[in-house]
């Protein structure tokens, strides 16, 4: 047994020896070959060793070793090389004056053992360690849409992370918070795959699954890749994302929008709110004032209950009920009071006031609220500020005090709440014409509107001494304006129109004088005239003159521009015959002739 084992080992040895003198590559026992990175696309310079000579380099081989079995990829003789058919043929060039081997275009499958071996003087080899690297793409995050329930017993899909194209396969590190998530059983898993795809680069996926609580509701994750090139070590994150975590609700609780003083016209809106999520379905209820019972209130597709417009009914108390429909579970909020700040009821007493003119007059205004109320007193025709408080006091009334006036209660401690009431004071008297006397310029045959307005109390009617249509518009309680639709006829030429108010203590009259205007194109037309500014009833505007008059005066005029030129001319002659004395002496003589 011992001879045999010996003569074993004999030829073991001696087989070594005669595989190590015939030269076959990659058999004999080498040192660890020399390293060479490179990024995928790039040019890998392979050296046949440092310490070669140039001379070493005329009779060169070069193998590449996949699977340890070794392939001539290029020959080098004389100094000149040439690519063995194959995978590498046309990707293989000399450089350096032939000490470097390029191979050029490199990809994931290039990584491998490349050996040269040199012939002369003696045969030796030099192995080359090729390593290929690649970038991965921007890492994509696809988060669970569905969300994650905390009464979940075992973890649950959080995110996938994917990083593709990198070569070799990058390592994937997750964070929750900025903090690196670890394996914890029961807890966290990360379960990650990668694909190796035709180009030799590798797409990396990987799945993050874990328990969450409620407190995640908020907790932003997201991936990192870390990766490797000839540079040195770098990394890529992933945006961050925010699952979905559906916890029950522990309370409700209402809420009122606009927050603040509320007041009588506003759009409130009252809503249930809860600490769960998916919110319970809920219910909104008010107390009923009489049976101390509260009661559900319908509230919109929303579960919100909208009082528009807020009124005083809608203050008491609400409450919210929230119903969780996964867990059955019943919860009600705290009971909240709302208040509807309002001002009603605004009266002015008396509510018909009229009065003698000169007479004094009182007005009293009243409203109800439920806060602090301010009262002031308006002109309703100017908008004036005539008196603060509750009471106005007019004296020695003028027929053109009579009209509105407006009470504004008001609640300073609520802004924009407040009320009016409008009252219109009639003062006794009869009608009260706008204008006495008008001029209107017609054309004869045109169709006119003319206008007459007066006021008093009581209201006073207007009728027309002339025929035509005739409408009343109420200007006011105690005003009215008359329109009548007439046409020009020489007839109403001559006479005018008049119209006359009339009330139980009294009438008053406007004439119309109508006018010629011969600038004025022929034809039939129509044409509004509006009553002048107002004035009152003692106008003095004067009356045009009669058609008549109007030639006896330019009769007149002519004559008295006859007279001075004839009183000229004799003037003239009697200066040329010099019997007009000009001088001193001429004027002596002339009183001198006067005297006697």
């Amino acid at each position: 047994m011992e001879l045999s084992r010996l003569v074993c080992a004999f030829l073991l040895a001696a087989c070594c020896c005669c595989r190590r003198a015939a030269g076959v590559p990659g058999e004999a026992e080498q040192p660890e070959p020399e390293l060479v990175e490179v990024e995928v696309g790039g040019t890998a310079l392979l050296k046949c060793g440092p310490s070669h000579s140039l001379g070493n380099f005329g009779h060169v081989d070069w193998f590449s070793v996949h699977k340890e079995k070794p392939t001539l990829i290029f020959r080098v003789r004389q100094g000149l090389g040439q690519s063995q058919p194959g995978e590498y043929q046309h990707r293989l060039s000399l450089q350096d004056e032939g000490t470097t081997l390029a191979l050029a275009h490199i990809t994931p499958h290039d990584e491998r053992i490349f050996l040269c071996q040199g012939k002369r003087p003696q045969s030796q080899e030099h192995r080359i360690q090729l390593r290929v690297y690649k970038a991965p793409e921007e890492p994509s995050i696809q988060v669970n849409a569905v969300g994650i329930s905390v009464n979940s017993q075992e973890p649950e899909e959080v995110a996938t992370c994917v990083g593709r194209n990198g070569y070799p396969v990058p390592q994937v590190i997750w964070y929750k918070n900025g903090r690196p998530l670890k394996e914890e059983k029961n807890r966290v898993h990360i379960q990650s795959s990668q694909i190796v795809e035709s180009s030799g680069l590798y797409t990396l996926q990987s799945v993050l699954k874990a328990q969450l609580v409620k407190e995640d509701k908020d907790a932003q994750f997201y991936c990192e890749l870390n990766y490797r090139l000839p540079s040195g070590n770098h990394m890529k994150e992933s945006k961050e994302v925010t699952v979905p975590v559906f916890y029950p609700a522990e309370k409700v609780w209402l809420e009122v929008e606009p927050v603040g003083m509320l007041k009588e016209g506003d759009r409130v809106e009252i809503r249930c709110l809860a600490d769960g999520n998916p919110p319970p379905h809920f219910s909104i209820s008010k107390q009923n004032l009489s049976t101390r019972e509260m009661e559900e209130e319908t509230t919109d597709d929303n579960g919100i209950l909208v009082l528009e417009p807020a009124q005083k009914e809608h203050s008491g108390v609400y409450e919210c009920h929230g119903l969780d429909l996964e867990t059955t579970t019943s919860l009600q909020s705290d009971q909240q009071e709302l208040l509807v700040n309002y001002v009603s009821d605004v009266r002015v007493r008396p509510a018909a006031p009229q009065s003698q003119e000169g007479s004094s007059l009182t007005l009293t205004c009243e409203a109800e609220s439920n806060q602090a109320i301010e009262f002031q007193w308006l002109r309703e025709k100017t908008g004036k500020l005539l008196q603060k408080g509750p009471v106005l006091q007019l004296y020695n009334l003028k027929r053109e005090e009579g009209g509105g006036y407006r009470c504004v209660a008001s609640v300073p401690s609520v802004p924009g709440l407040n009320r009016t009431q409008l009252v219109n004071v009639a003062v006794f008297g009869s009608p009260w014409m706008t204008v006495k006397e008008r001029k209107v310029w017609v054309k004869e045959n045109t169709v006119l509107n003319l206008s007459c307005e007066a006021s008093g109390h009581p209201r006073p009617t207007i009728s027309w001494n002339v025929d035509g249509t005739a409408s009343e518009q109420d200007q006011d309680p105690q005003s009215v304006l008359s329109i009548l639709n007439v046409l020009v006829t020489p007839e109403l030429l001559e006479t005018g129109a008049e119209c006359v108010a009339s009330n139980s203590l009294g009438k008053n009259t406007t004439i119309i004088f109508l006018e010629l205007d011969s600038n004025r194109t022929t034809g039939l037309s129509t044409s509004t005239v509006s009553p002048h500014a107002k004035a009152n009833s003692t106008s003095t505007e004067k009356k045009l003159p009669e058609p008549e008059s109007k030639g006896v005066v330019i009769v007149a005029v002519t004559v008295c521009i006859l007279v001075l030129a004839v009183l000229g001319a004799v003037l003239y002659f009697f200066y040329k015959k010099g019997k007009l004395p000009c001088g001193r002496s001429g004027k002596q003589e002339m009183e001198r002739n006067t005297s006697i």
